[in-house]
């Protein structure tokens, strides 16, 4: 069995420049303003308050840092989840959202220990433009030593004949909903065995 035994903010940057060193494997969360990214992070690591939500979709425009300790047959193992600025709704400038974006594509194609990208998805709007272009964007630049999981968010609002239909079109994907505990354990093992499985087999 797999757990998350402590979760604990570290802190936040504009960019990679003021960022934390390259010195631990880490998860980078990213999604769509109001797709539930801080209550997904929040539900893996069991604690309500650790990622907080701005109460104005897309306007926090901090890269946010945590450290992650899991819990896998009594061993220990150490992670960090990094979670992105949501995109799509932020009410701002062209000239800040012109910044904002440059951080965020020099963070995810520079940044060295990300190992796995975890694109979050809300299920009632799947093919959206804008998920497209991230999921474009990332499968363009990932490295050989990362990987990329889709997941979707908020099954629980879809009928059994949408989920069915969802799945047969995202046969990879994991399908979550945060407020029923759907498919957390899935997302957890998924999320761990990215950061350490290979560790284990070399």
């Amino acid at each position: 069995m797999i757990r998350i035994i402590e979760a604990e903010f570290i802190t936040s940057a504009q960019k990679i420049d003021d960022s934390l060193p390259d010195d631990t494997s880490e998860v980078v969360f990213l999604g769509r303003s109001n797709v539930g990214k801080s209550s997904f992070i929040n539900a893996l690591a069991n604690k309500k308050s650790l990622a907080k939500s701005s109460s104005t979709p897309g306007k926090t425009r901090l890269i946010n840092f945590f450290d992650i300790k899991f819990l896998k047959d009594g061993e220990k193992f150490i992670a960090r989840f990094v979670d992105l600025p949501g995109f799509g709704y932020a009410k701002v400038s062209k000239s800040i959202k012109n910044e904002w974006q440059k951080n965020l594509t020099d963070f995810l194609q520079k940044r060295k220990s990300i190992r796995l990208f975890v694109h979050l998805v809300d299920s009632r709007h799947p093919n959206l433009d804008i998920d497209n272009m991230v999921h474009d964007f990332l499968n363009a630049n990932i490295r050989a030593d990362q990987k990329m999981v889709q997941i979707f968010t908020k099954s629980d609002k879809l009928n059994q004949k949408e989920k069915n239909a969802l799945k047969r079109s995202f046969p990879d994907s994991i399908f979550t909903s945060n407020s029923k505990k759907i498919g957390l354990n899935t997302a957890l093992i998924e999320i761990f065995n990215s950061l350490f499985q290979k560790e284990k087999n070399d």
